[in-house]
């Protein structure tokens, strides 16, 4: 078999992938000779859809991404290919990320980060909380193992709920209005879909208590951002740590930044130099169940928007 690895101009992401195709029983190609391409550059999905075009030997893709928004178009356009995303790839570096948000929004981080004084005692143990998980992918399986330990009673909500080990109950999303008042801790770790996007407005943020903290790894965009910084000002809940923003980044000056209950990191919960090495280790397994005949992981389905 042979894979091209496409990358950006910074070459130093190219041994790590080449190897791991090489270590998956691939080898790399020039693009007019591969039947598979691994993308390695998230920032330029526009030229994707130019280098299969060009390349018709090629039968199937590896994104980056664990969600598809950045290609949907692209990966429509294009249905007798193969589409391989990294759904799961990324899960642990990022549920170890809304662990830490969520500690430090309710231990007072955002309050103490910013003092110039001596402040009050402020915040709220994790251990012993009740916690909604709204997804049930690989991030929600990494972080209800990483929960464990605090004693958490967990709720995932899902769109086809199922049993999930950490987990008290696991619901359907028609079930969220309901377990929202009881809500110390509300993760967001879904992917962006129409029927996701805005999931968390005004009516939802009115039903959490006003102690509760919103954790988002998701997207920014299953937050309608107006009406959670509305609540933020009016205290409405407890506070939100956001990784992920609508709009992203976000602008300077935005209320956001500013409000006292609020905190923000830059889209890090993986990290390119996490990120790397785990996208190289699900090359190599893909690679290797192509050369067996068997399936891949992380298959796109355009129906279901991830």
């Amino acid at each position: 078999m042979s894979v091209l690895v496409a990358v950006e101009p910074d070459c130093w992401r190219r041994p790590v992938l080449a190897e791991a195709v090489e270590r998956g029983g691939g080898t790399v190609s020039a693009p007019d000779g591969a039947s598979a391409l691994v993308w390695a550059e998230p920032t330029q999905a526009h030229l994707i859809g130019e280098l299969v075009d060009a390349n018709p030997g090629i039968e199937w893709v590896q994104l980056p991404y664990a969600g598809i928004e950045p290609v949907v178009d692209i990966v429509t356009a294009r249905p007798a290919i193969e589409w391989y995303c990294g759904k799961g790839v990324y899960a642990e570096p990022v549920a170890e990320h809304a662990l830490m948000l969520a500690l430090a929004g309710m231990r007072g981080m955002a309050t103490y980060a910013r003092a110039h004084q001596w402040e009050q005692p402020e915040g709220r143990n994790l251990l012993g909380a009740s916690v909604t998980v709204l997804g049930g992918g690989g991030i929600t399986d990494s972080l209800l193992r990483l929960l464990a330990p605090f004693g958490c009673e967990v709720t995932v909500v899902r769109n086809r709920p199922r049993p999930m080990s950490g987990a008290a109950r696991v619901v359907g999303s028609d079930e969220l209005a309901l377990v929202l008042p009881g809500t110390d801790v509300l993760f967001l770790a879904l992917a962006l879909t129409p029927d996701t996007a805005g999931i968390i407005g005004s009516a939802e943020l009115a039903a959490l208590p006003d102690h509760a903290w919103i954790v988002n790894v998701a997207r920014g965009g299953h937050i309608v951002t107006d009406e959670l910084a509305e609540a933020l000002q009016a205290g409405q809940i407890g506070g939100a740590a956001l990784d992920v923003t609508d709009p992203e980044p976000l602008p300077d000056g935005h209320p956001l930044w500013s409000l006292p209950n609020c905190l923000i990191t830059p889209h890090i919960g993986n990290t390119p130099e996490m990120g790397l090495a785990l996208l190289a280790e699900r090359v190599t397994a893909n690679v290797a169940l192509r050369l067996a005949g068997e399936p891949l992981i992380g298959p796109v389905y355009l129906d279901l928007g991830y």
